[in-house]
């Protein structure tokens, strides 16, 4: 028992944002080999920032969640594959506050274990005594080079024929790794794929999906507290847009940075700081950096708001969730490209930041949980009076 007084919001926030210069220092290094330095995890981990989805038993902070989305955000500002690595962390480690609490014992030992995750359900798990046998292959796994654990989706077989997905607490010891993350953006997040071959997973350590998706979890320590009365898609899908909020921010002060002494080639503007396209595309940036945090924050706001009420959540509460996350990644995605494109043709060597925050941003986008088209249609169809097409909501 661990319980200790957590730092504040502001505090937080602070820790992270003084990290950036270092981990914008590192971002190179993470590019080239595909993973974060180990300063840069330290760094991390001893700011206390792996701390905010732990239960406080065991010595977490149990962070509401404005303050996680812009403790990650501060962390995007240097370098987007730390901010969506911490991201995917933050979430698996919630995740595993939905378990049994023995196994959170188990997992939670190390109050700075790092958790990986996967939802989607891409392995099978047959019934065995005392558990299930799983086999399969996760892609996209990110920040398991560095994990001690992950949370993988699974579909369990069942006697009709059917299938049940639930998702499995596993040592990422007993994985195979496959390294195939040779990618344009988000390098430095180590997304490798994992590999189970007739593996065992006790029965206290798969959780079926479907409850915990209605709001149903297996901790009974866990059940009073506000973090764990929010719904498990809708915290997930916000902590994982905070780091798209951090790129359109890194976009900003990359752009200022290289600005001053820029001209304009092939032009009479000898500063490009003096151009009224200039202005234009600065103005256009920053505005579209504004909305994306606020979609970000307004989704924080509605988990924090609704935890603290108990109040249960509507089907539009829900999707309007996924809209924020869309119009998230869309506005800052936009943010970015603006001013990619103001960047010059000098911004594309490898040591220049914005073209790595372009990748990222693009990367990002791309996501099946996080496309903006894909969460725009799924509100729409609800706010249309149809039936949701999906059941992670």
């Amino acid at each position: 028992m661990r319980i200790a007084e957590a730092p504040s919001g502001t505090e937080l926030i602070g820790r992270a944002s003084e990290l950036a210069p270092l981990l914008r220092k590192n971002a190179l290094w993470s590019e080239e080999n595909r993973r974060l330095p180990e300063e840069t995890i330290q760094a991390v981990i001893d700011a206390g920032i792996l701390r905010m989805r732990l239960p406080a038993r065991y010595g977490g902070y149990e962070s509401d969640m404005r303050t996680v989305v812009d403790v990650i955000a501060q962390l995007g500002r240097g370098d987007g594959s730390a901010a969506w690595t911490v991201s995917t962390w933050a979430v698996s480690s919630f995740v595993v506050g939905l378990f049994p609490d023995e196994v959170q014992d188990e997992v939670f030992a190390d109050p700075d274990v790092r958790v990986s995750g996967i939802l989607s359900p891409t392995a099978m798990a047959v019934p065995a005594e005392g558990g299930y046998v799983v086999s399969g292959r996760w892609s996209f796994n990110s920040g398991c080079l560095q994990s001690q654990w992950t949370v993988n989706a699974v579909l369990i077989g069942q006697p009709d024929g059917s299938f049940e997905p639930a998702t499995a607490a596993i040592p990422l010891a007993d994985l195979q790794i496959v390294d195939d993350w040779h990618t344009a953006g988000l390098r430095g997040t180590g997304s490798v794929s994992t590999v189970a071959e007739e593996l065992f997973v006790p029965a206290d350590r798969m959780l079926p999906m479907i409850p915990l998706l209605q709001g149903r979890h297996r901790s009974i320590l866990n059940a009073g507290s506000r973090v764990y009365q929010m719904p498990l898609m809708p915290a997930a899908c916000t902590m994982v847009s905070a780091p798209a909020v951090g790129l359109a921010k890194a976009a900003q002060e990359a752009f200022f940075e290289r600005l001053p002494g820029r001209k304009i080639t092939y032009t009479d503007y000898a500063r490009q700081s003096e151009a009224p396209l200039t202005h234009l595309q600065v103005a256009e940036a920053r505005i579209n950096a504004d909305e994306a945090e606020f979609h970000a924050h307004r989704a924080a706001d509605l988990l924090d708001s609704k935890a603290l009420t108990g109040a249960p959540w509507t089907v539009e509460e829900r999707a309007r969730v996924r809209l924020d996350l869309g119009a998230v990644c869309l506005r800052a995605k936009k943010a970015v490209d603006i001013l990619n494109s103001a960047s010059g043709g000098s911004s594309i060597y490898s040591d220049v930041a914005i073209q790595r925050i372009e990748r990222d941003i693009q990367a990002i986008n791309l996501h099946a949980i996080l496309h903006p088209d894909t969460n725009f249609e799924l509100y729409g169809r609800i706010a249309c009076g149809l039936a949701p097409n999906t059941q992670y909501l």
